[in-house]
Order: structure tokens, then sequence, then C-alpha cells
């Protein structure tokens, strides 16, 4: 591994990681100056096609967060204030979505977002 791939997943590491890709840049920068956006783009992209990372948004897609824990399945607690987000194991699976409700879509994944109001943010 190099050393600019070690610093993308350095700053991969810890529970509750939903960084976007300039956040990662940011963070791993701080690691190794000499770090192009280019590196952490291709090392996010190589990391999800090994299941290592899965992406996720919690904005209808138009930002792409990259979680570590790509291994469990999980959902998510949002606050719509801060954008605070907080992995939640599920205590059931997703339920099934019947074949009349996809609309033609071919479905890779599910997880559901719940969202409100963190503790810092109501005080």
């Amino acid at each position: 591994m190099t050393a600019q791939r070690r610093a993308v997943a350095q700053v991969l590491t810890g529970n509750n990681l939903h960084l976007t890709a300039d956040e990662v840049f940011e963070r791993a920068g701080q690691v190794l100056p000499e770090l192009s956006r280019a590196t952490v783009y291709n090392t996010l992209n190589e990391l999800t096609d090994m299941g290592e990372l899965r992406v996720t948004s919690f904005d209808g897609g138009l930002t792409r967060r990259y979680d570590p824990n790509g291994h469990d399945p999980h959902h998510h607690l949002v606050c719509t204030v801060c954008g605070l987000v907080q992995d939640v194991l599920p205590e059931q699976d997703v339920p099934e979505l019947p074949r009349r409700d996809r609309r033609g879509f071919e479905l890779h994944d599910a997880h559901i977002v719940y969202e409100g109001i963190c503790t810092d943010c109501r005080s």
C-alpha cells in the first residue's frame, strides 16, 4: 500500500464516518500534504469496488458520502440541522419491496434514513 492510499484509508478509520470525497481529501492532506485529489478519488473508487466502502447519500443523491461500514447492514440517523450522521444497527431486515411497487427498478440495496434533530442542536 502506498503512502497516499494509507493516508486515505487512515482518515476512513472509525465509527460513524460518512465523509464526502472533499472531506477525505482535506483530512488526508493534513496527513500527507502532497496528496492529489485524483489519488483520493481513485482510491475511494477502488475501495468501493472492493466492497470496503459503501457509497450513500442523504440529500437525494446530490452529495456522495463514503461509509467505511460497508460490511454490516445498517441504517442512518441524520440531524436535519447540523448534518450529523450516526449508524443505526437494525433489529430486523428492511422489508422486501413488492415487484409491483418497484416501477421497473432493478434494486441493488435498501436502507432507512431516520431524520431528526440531535441533542446538541436541540440545546
